[in-house]
């Protein structure tokens, strides 16, 4: 049994009331690495006796259960060993809705949000429209985006079965599952003479060699085959330049996140006969993020 070990048990043994237990798991979790352990501490203490945080800071003095500060312990145990906050949660907030997540799918981040924004604009005045994601995950994209666009469907593409069955479970909490069909397809594998207003994705873009110096909670948790081909980060957003115009209307766009300083690169993939770069939308930071074109000649 290693240090921490030792003193997470020791909390358990002896400490009982919410504000004792807050100094302790801070102090645990800062020694983790965890960049905001007092915040953290109060997530993780709010899961597991299933209150909010205005209860934590109302009664400090609250004595939790065994039950209580068995899960919080194992919660506590799971944030230390760097486990993202959201697996331990099962959920993560996007474009206002709540999404269930877990080890099998991407962490849905403020900037994704992006693409869906710029896919409610392209579609909201064409009627009946149809759309494609390629690699749907938690269905974070397609999911938040049929909930604007009622009249809307779409097919999501994954490798991953567990994937699709979380995007079928988020899909059915928002009401939009009848709108949406899942197939398991190597990108467009699986398609044949499908037509699509609309292409998005959020392809596994990062370099190999700059796996290793990811955050511990992505490169230990997340899915290695969501985050990186294997290769230099663009060979799959090669394949859906090339693959897309197949597979969307004479109108279509295609709408994909990319990595940072891949701009350029991404930038030459697009024949001009073929495509119309209308934009890169940056993210928060102000990085080149969302690439938005539009087909010229189907």
């Amino acid at each position: 049994m290693d240090e921490r070990e030792i003193k997470s048990r020791k909390i358990l043994e002896n400490l009982s009331n919410i504000g004792e237990k807050l100094r302790e798991a801070s102090e645990i979790l800062q020694s983790s690495g965890i960049s905001e352990p007092r915040r953290e501490a109060n997530s993780l203490l709010a899961l597991a006796l299933g209150k909010d945080k205005i209860f934590l800071i109302a009664h400090p003095d609250y004595e939790l259960s065994v039950d209580e500060e068995t899960l919080f312990q194992s919660y506590l145990q799971r944030r230390a060993s760097r486990e993202p906050l959201q697996y331990i949660r099962g959920t993560q907030e996007f474009c206002g809705l709540d999404f269930a997540v877990d080890a099998n799918v991407l962490i849905p981040r403020p900037e994704t949000e992006s693409i869906v924004e710029a896919a409610i604009e392209i579609l909201r005045d064409r009627e009946n429209s149809k759309f494609c994601e390629v690699g749907i995950g938690s269905g974070c994209i397609a999911v938040s985006i049929l909930h604007r666009i009622k009249t809307a469907r779409a097919v999501g593409l994954d490798i991953s079965p567990e994937a699709l069955e979380i995007a079928e479970r988020n899909a059915q909490t928002h009401d939009v599952l009848n709108r949406l069909e899942l197939k398991i397809s190597d990108v467009f594998e699986i398609l044949r003479n499908e037509k699509f207003d609309l292409i998005a994705s959020n392809p596994p873009y990062i370099p190999n060699e700059e796996i290793e110096g990811l955050q511990a909670e992505v490169r230990g948790f997340e899915p290695l085959a969501a985050l990186t081909d294997g290769a230099d980060g663009l060979s799959i957003i090669r394949k859906i330049i090339v693959e897309s115009p197949q597979f969307l209307n004479e109108t279509g766009f295609l709408l994909m996140e990319i990595g940072f300083g891949q701009a350029d690169k991404v930038r030459e993939m697009f024949a001009p006969e073929i495509w119309r770069l209308v934009d890169i939308l940056p993210d928060l930071q102000g990085i080149p993020r969302t690439v938005k074109v539009q087909i010229v000649n189907n």
